[in-house]
């Protein structure tokens, strides 16, 4: 039987990169920048959109267009594709780290506003 990769986990990045994690374990890393000029996809410009929008739809990367989870009405693209075009790359610590660094500012503004 033949392998066929399903999307489990998607972190975008503001500079249009998406890390997808696959139910195999592997990491990939997507740029999505040569999307931008093309058709549904120049939605994506706006990186607000690109970053909040994205999501696991249809066991693969995917934009959520309604804001509904409706899975006929997202911009997704094949897994397989994106399985096998795609580097694999280790996984982001770098961005977890910055993630927490923002978490901590945003708490402590806020203890600091009692």
């Amino acid at each position: 039987m033949e392998y066929y990769p399903e999307v489990v986990q998607v972190i975008p990045t503001e500079d249009y990169k998406v890390y997808i994690y696959f139910d195999d374990g592997s990491i990939k890393l997507f740029d999505a920048s040569s999307l931008l000029e093309k058709g549904e996809f120049q939605r994506l410009k706006d990186k607000k959109f690109f970053m909040e929008r994205c999501t696991v739809l249809n066991g693969t990367l995917a934009w959520d267009v309604s804001g509904t989870y409706d899975e006929t009405t997202c911009l997704d693209l094949d897994p397989l594709v994106l399985y096998q075009t795609c580097p694999e790359v280790e996984e982001p610590t770098w961005l977890f780290e910055k993630i927490e660094n923002e978490f901590i500012k945003q708490k402590d503004n806020k203890e600091g506003a009692f």
